[in-house]
């Protein structure tokens, strides 16, 4: 991961003070400790960390275009990149460097705010044109990468990869929001676009922010969303092929890096998926971690470590104590606001042990909820098979009954389990510092 920062003068050109932003920078140095790099000039400024995964020796940021009038700062990775350049390379577009950075610029003067909707991966970014005089914010499609904001008092904006980079910021206020409050208790954390602090948001996913100087400030707008349709009729047969198909692709795409990479190992269907697509499209052993208890009920380490034999790959694995209560006050620090996941310990750690042998490392959040992999998936088709063989007079009380028992209910499903995993990692190219 990378990390960004800014300063944007929203009704005029102000001078923006360069320790300033330097200091918000740095506030976020885990996140990039490679390189750093700044841009100032009239009524702007903005900051980059890099962790260096795609053109080590060219991929500096802020970079810019030809003229230098548009300049971009960035954190993530488009995957289809190598696709882009050819083609924007025919457009009349000249490339300086091979790396997946100067595409969004490029991308931005063939196709403006649209530029979003040609790329595939995790990403965002902050691009200034300054012949527009416009600010571009963008956040991938699954909002895999943070990016927040806020609007001060005197008219400047502020945004960063994490919270801790506003709190630098004296003009920042830290007011807790109430309404962040309520939705915390109520999910266990803090949807977009609030955050714990009433004056910033979050940039939701799929969606852009274009501020330019001297208008009214916008609302975010989306250029994606998960389209809730019915798929058309397939066999059984025809959609496992394209699952693996699918699955394959999605995974192939993200092993394109230029420093070591690997994958986290739960045994679980979602990080074994991936360590399985990892092991055949590649054609070095993989590289995987694992996280055990010494608890019994919890440590799922031997289906890890079946899958490790299965596909032949690095295994290594680190045991955290039940009572491994030092990381505490890290992990706030981490999150900047309150988060309640029950694996965030063990997910820390597991992140220790990969920094070890990669940089890059691949997991699986969200196979259980698309497989059905957890139990509560199971109940539910019980559930609608009685529903419909019940007659409504039975149905209503019984069934409106159990949904006010729910909550009772949650702390014993055991999506609330600790995931020797961690945290059930998400299909993405995690990177650590």
């Amino acid at each position: 991961m990378c990390g960004i920062v800014g300063i944007f003068d929203l009704a005029d050109k102000r001078s923006v003070p360069r320790d300033l932003v330097v200091r918000m920078n740095d506030s976020q140095f885990h996140r990039g400790p490679d390189e750093h790099g700044c841009h100032f000039e009239a009524g702007l400024g903005l900051g980059h960390r890099r962790l260096s995964i795609i053109d080590l020796s060219t991929g500096q940021q802020p970079l810019y275009n030809e003229d230098r009038s548009v300049v971009v700062v960035y954190n993530g990775e488009i995957y289809n990149y190598r696709e882009l350049i050819p083609e924007l390379t025919r457009l009349g577009h000249i490339f300086r460097t091979k790396s997946d950075t100067e595409v969004i610029v490029h991308a931005w003067e063939q196709w403006g705010e649209d530029c979003v909707k040609r790329f595939r991966g995790m990403f965002a970014f902050a691009l200034w044109d300054r012949n527009r005089e416009t600010l571009f914010l963008a956040r991938d499609r699954l909002g895999v990468k943070p990016l927040y904001y806020a609007r001060l008092a005197d008219e400047t904006l502020i945004f960063g990869s994490e919270l801790k980079s506003l709190l630098v910021h004296p003009g920042f206020g830290r007011d807790i929001g109430p309404r962040a409050v309520e939705d915390y208790l109520a999910y266990g954390y803090i949807p977009e676009p609030h955050t714990i602090f009433g004056q910033a948001s979050k940039l939701p996913p799929g969606c852009t922010l274009a501020v330019r100087r001297g208008a009214r400030m916008p609302e975010p707008r989306e250029y994606w969303d998960i389209p809730f349709v019915p798929g058309a009729p397939t066999s059984m047969a025809a959609a496992q092929e394209e699952l693996i198909t699918r699955l394959r692709d999605a995974v192939s795409v993200r092993l394109i890096a230029e420093v070591p990479l690997g994958a986290f190992l739960s045994g679980g269907v979602d990080s074994s998926a991936v360590v399985a697509m990892m092991a055949g499209c590649s054609q070095e052993p993989v590289n995987t971690c694992s996280i055990s208890f010494g608890d019994p009920e919890f440590n799922e380490a031997a289906y890890a470590q079946k899958i490790a034999e299965r596909y032949r790959t690095r295994h290594r694995v680190e045991r955290v104590d039940a009572d491994d209560f030092g990381l505490l006050d890290a992990l706030a620090d981490v999150y900047d606001e309150p988060f309640a996941d029950s694996s965030a310990i063990p997910t820390f750690r597991l992140c220790e042990l990969a920094r070890k042998s990669v940089t890059v490392a691949l997991s699986g959040d969200g196979g259980d909820e698309n497989f059905a992999g957890y139990r509560r998936y199971r109940w539910h088709v019980y559930e609608e098979r009685m529903r419909s063989v019940l007659p409504l007079a039975v149905r209503a009380p019984v069934f409106g009954l159990q949904s006010l028992s729910q909550g009772r209910l949650g702390a014993e499903d055991p999506a609330c389990e600790v995931h020797p995993g961690g945290a059930r990692p998400q299909l993405s190219g995690g990177v650590f510092p």
